[in-house]
């Protein structure tokens, strides 16, 4: 019995060497994903804020309005979460719309 174990193995071994190559499918990596920040100031009006969540990221407004309030009372609330390049977009828009209204929000973005 012993024996045949031995050569049981022997056989899967050479199987296993017989040279034949294995394709194997590289894993894709998911893109890291960026947070957009709001932070609080003591000047940007409360319904400007709202209206920038609605236009900027779609929300609802009680969706926006519940985001306002967790800035206005935290300091700071994730407003959504996005690829590089769209986060990127949404704090130069969010930037850009505040100045031209001639407010001091900012709007930031981290790695997820």
């Amino acid at each position: 019995m012993l024996n045949h174990s031995v050569r049981m193995t022997d056989k899967n071994d050479e199987e296993n060497e017989s040279g034949v190559v294995v394709a194997t499918k590289p894993k894709t990596q998911r893109p890291p994903l960026y947070k957009v920040l709001l932070l609080n100031d003591d000047y940007t009006p409360m319904e400007f804020v709202v209206m920038i969540l609605e236009r900027f990221f779609s929300m609802t407004h009680a969706e926006a309005f519940e985001i306002m309030l967790t800035v206005h009372k935290k300091g700071v609330a994730v407003v959504g979460v996005f690829s590089h390049e769209i986060a990127e977009t949404k704090v130069v828009q969010v930037m850009d719309y505040a100045r031209r209204h001639q407010h001091p929000l900012q709007c930031t973005m981290e790695k997820e």
